[in-house]
């Protein structure tokens, strides 16, 4: 797994390591490599502590997809209700 890290000089003090969410973690070093090892070192100790990184699918599915097919066009009682369908999106409007 490969996650993006920020290495960027502090002005004086060497260079600050940081990562975002799950792994929030902000360390220091005087030269980047040795931050980003330190960075490396905290991921390493977290999951030798217990931790561990897993994925989830997630799937944005709209809540009626899965009622599509259901009805066999090829019924007379389906035909006959997918033409009033038809019939009534061809109305005008009635005000009331």
């Amino acid at each position: 797994m490969e996650i993006p890290v920020l290495i960027e000089p502090i002005p004086g003090s060497g260079y600050r390591a940081s990562g975002g969410e799950p792994f929030a973690i902000v360390v220091e070093g005087t030269t980047p490599e040795d931050a980003l090892a330190r960075f490396k070192d905290r991921i390493a100790t977290k999951l030798r502590n217990g931790a561990s990184v897993a994925s989830v699918e997630v799937q944005n599915e709209h809540p009626w997809a899965k009622s599509i097919g259901i009805f066999d066009e090829s019924d007379p009682l389906v035909r006959r209700w997918l033409e009033l369908i038809e019939e009534n999106r061809s109305r005008p409007e009635e005000l009331e």
